[in-house]
């Protein structure tokens, strides 16, 4: 019987990101948290990072009260410590969309089911609108 991989590539250095963003985490500042997440972004593909970059905008502009930070290698957004919403870009996993998801802390409860993950391909000033609400409404 062969022996088949539990966790991709991309998956294992995803994890691997992870751990050192959670050894490197302490006392960071908010300057040196938005460095950090837009030398990241700095780093995706052409579409990739323009659409991270607007979705940064966006986020920091409706709810500066989340601090950025990288989770998985990714631009996310925390409150309290948690993650609230995160960007994967398409590259990450070598998916043909980027992702906009929300975590559990998101308060987005809309009865008893509701999206928590966006697929993104492009976006128009109608979705910058509803990212823009979906955000100021995730923060509480």
């Amino acid at each position: 019987m062969a022996k088949t991989e539990t966790f991709t590539a991309e998956e294992k250095a995803a994890m691997k990101e992870r751990v050192r963003e959670a050894k490197a985490r302490g006392k960071v500042s908010l300057e040196e948290a938005e460095a950090e997440v837009l030398a990241k972004i700095a780093e995706f593909d052409d579409a990739d990072r323009a659409l991270a970059e607007k979705v940064h905008a966006i986020v920091r502009a409706n709810a500066p009260e989340l601090m950025p930070r990288l989770w998985y290698g990714q631009p996310a957004y925390a409150k309290d410590g948690k993650v609230l919403c995160f960007f994967q870009p398409s590259g990450k996993f070598k998916a043909r969309y980027c992702t906009l998801g929300f975590n559990d802390v998101a308060a987005l409860d809309d009865g008893n089911m509701w999206p928590t993950a966006f697929a993104v391909t492009k976006l128009t000033a109608a979705d910058e609108k509803r990212i823009a609400a979906l955000v100021k409404q995730a923060a509480g």
